[in-house]
């Protein structure tokens, strides 16, 4: 896929804590791309995406609710948040970004610049 690539920045980035990787779907369409992440128990408060540069970030942490007068005796998921960084073409135009979150679902649309769209030409007869 040309336009979005998974951006391997551990050399250059500060350590930061752990994060888990949530899956993604990247559809391309002739408009632009969307991406689909799973990120199950986020909350919009705890979501932060955001575009510098060239590079798309998301950043999640869940909202894993406690049970009152209940403790935990067995935990298999350690790490409560989510981080994922993409880099994007040229051909997308990154200052029109739209994101929704429904059901555990980040869909985002990012589509393509106006000198990257199809654009028909009209012939004309002489």
């Amino acid at each position: 896929m040309s336009d979005l690539s998974t951006a391997n920045r551990a050399a250059t980035e500060p350590r930061e804590s752990p994060a888990l990787l949530p899956p993604v779907e990247v559809i391309e369409d002739a408009n632009g791309i969307t991406l689909y992440a799973d990120l199950p128990g986020v909350p919009k408060e705890n979501l932060d995406v955001r575009v510098e540069g060239d590079t798309l970030t998301i950043a999640a942490e869940m909202a894993l609710p406690a049970i009152e007068g209940l403790e935990p005796t067995h935990l298999e998921l350690d790490t409560p948040r989510y981080r994922r960084v993409f880099t994007l073409s040229k051909e997308l135009d990154a200052t029109q970004v739209g994101a929704e979150l429904a059901q555990g679902v980040l869909k985002l649309r990012i589509p393509k610049a106006a000198h990257a769209q199809p654009r028909r030409i009209e012939v004309r007869v002489a």
